[in-house]
């Protein structure tokens, strides 16, 4: 017989520039996770402070190595459970000559340690006349790789973050690197966030026929921003299996990689795909 499956919890908050209560906020979420027996727990972009603007933004930042991811790595031992912390603002190696940071999504193990870390590939330079108006590569470097997928007890994990989720390639990208699971913690705006947020996500899930699991900001951020919430789990299949609102909080969704298997035996688009086409078109046909 089939032993139960792992548990996972996905946390929505409202960040603010003032780190003290993001970190309390968390935290709590957290250690309430792990009583629910969560082995994974993933919280959103800009689950350290979400700053009023650029400058504000640049002058929080911490690196790897500072006080608040200390913070999140004794977390990690207390609790006993794997951390996705996506979208941490980085001051990198190359932050004394550049003075711009990095979008990081880091994994870490229930031991503290630094599992993985993916600095944000994609960056989110949108102007929507008279609703949004964002520059992320105005003080934010690009990220330069995607990184492996990553065991944990809940299945393969492939780390991205937020305005990644616009671009197939990348999950796809994970898929055939062994991943089971995809996450995307985000901090869409309200526009955005009801137009395109949940069925991104089902194509995600959809073509890679992964676990698509999303972490989200949500409410009033500070005077000029608000977030759209809706932490959502999908599975392979598309199905939405656990969704939060808007009220900051958890939601859990088991993974079933017994199912995740069903779905790709069923519909073998993996093995259907066209490489040797892809990417061709208009080229000349060889000889």
């Amino acid at each position: 017989m089939a032993g139960p499956k792992p548990l996972v919890a996905v946390g929505q908050v409202t960040s603010t520039p003032d780190k003290e209560p993001n970190f309390a906020a968390c935290a709590a979420l957290v250690r309430e996770a792990a009583r629910r027996g969560a082995c994974l727990v993933f919280l959103p972009e800009g689950f350290d402070y979400i700053g009023r603007d650029p400058a504000q933004t640049l002058s929080l930042a911490e690196g790897l190595d500072g006080d608040l991811m200390g913070r999140y790595a004794r977390l990690a031992r207390d609790c006993g459970v794997w951390l996705s912390l996506g979208g941490f603002h980085e001051r990198g190696r190359d932050w004394a000559a550049t003075q711009r940071i990095y979008n990081c999504h880091v994994l870490l193990d229930p031991a503290g340690r630094v599992a993985a870390a993916y600095r944000k590939t994609h960056l989110c330079d949108v102007e929507l006349e008279g609703r949004v108006s964002m520059k992320e590569s105005g003080f934010t470097n690009r990220g330069t790789e995607i990184v492996p997928p990553v065991s944990t007890p809940a299945g393969k994990l492939g780390l991205s973050i937020c305005y990644d989720l616009r671009f197939p390639e990348i999950s796809l990208a994970l898929r055939r690197a062994g991943a089971e699971i995809l996450t995307y913690p985000s901090a869409f705006t309200v526009t955005t966030g009801s137009a395109h947020w949940e069925v991104l996500l089902r194509a995600r899930a959809i073509e890679s026929q992964c676990y698509v699991v999303a972490a989200a900001q949500t409410g009033r951020n500070h005077e000029g921003r608000a977030s759209y919430g809706h932490s959502l789990v999908v599975d392979p299949w598309g199905t939405v299996v656990a969704q939060r609102g808007e009220a900051p909080g958890l939601c859990y969704a088991e993974i079933d990689l017994e199912y995740l298997q069903r779905v790709r035996r069923e519909i073998p688009v993996q093995e259907h795909r066209r490489p040797d086409l892809y990417g061709t078109v208009g080229l000349p046909a060889a000889p």
